[in-house]
């Protein structure tokens, strides 16, 4: 499937209603080309997939029909972002989180004050209100897909190689998408699809 091609045009969606705390670190803060939308992508897609495309920031969630709703996404930075095929191995609401060796490696005055204990689950986690853990031959690879609270993040690659949803697109997403979903994370340009690269150390 060429990554370029996927998207053909695009109608709008209406937008979920959800509590104001959510609201207050969500969709009324991006900007318009940010909001999900229903969109007619190429042919021969499989419905109830996940395709996320990096350059683009944008994830889709196939439908019947060569349709898929778009979500805006930030995506991982620089080379913490790995292309793949994953299943969603298990999913959970409002998740706790610990950051990995790697990230307190990276960043100690960040992270390593969390090294112990983790963060419980809570509007200022960073996995958000929901997550979807990635797998790969039933092995969890520390990738997500999750929420979070800050909506200037979205359209940037700014994560630890986790994609990221503002919370209310990933509440909505969440629901739709049961464990076992397929989901394909396709490469940056320029950038080769790298098989072996399953299984980083990442979080966030």
């Amino acid at each position: 499937m060429d990554r370029r091609h996927i998207l053909k045009g695009a109608i709008g969606l209406g937008m979920l209603a959800l509590p104001g705390l959510l609201r207050a670190h969500g969709a009324e803060a991006l900007p318009e080309r940010f909001l999900p939308r229903e969109v007619d992508v190429a042919t021969g897609l499989t419905p109830g997939e996940i395709h996320v495309m990096p350059d683009e920031f944008a994830l889709y969630w196939t439908l019947p029909g060569s349709r898929a709703i778009r979500y805006s996404v930030g995506i991982g930075r620089n080379d913490l972002y790995h292309a793949g095929s994953y299943v969603v191995g298990a999913k959970k609401e409002w998740p706790s989180w610990k950051p990995t060796p790697a990230m307190i490696k990276r960043e100690p005055e960040k992270y390593e004050k969390y090294a112990e204990e983790g963060m419980p689950g809570g509007i200022d986690n960073p996995l958000g209100a929901r997550a979807l853990y990635l797998f790969v031959n039933g092995r969890d690879t520390y990738l997500r897909i999750h929420g979070t609270n800050a909506p200037s993040t979205i359209g940037r690659a700014v994560s630890n190689g986790c994609a990221r949803l503002i919370n209310e697109h990933m509440i909505e997403l969440y629901e739709k998408v049961p464990v076992g979903t397929k989901v394909f994370l396709y490469p940056k340009a320029g950038n080769p699809y790298r098989p072996d690269a399953h299984g980083m150390d990442h979080h966030g």
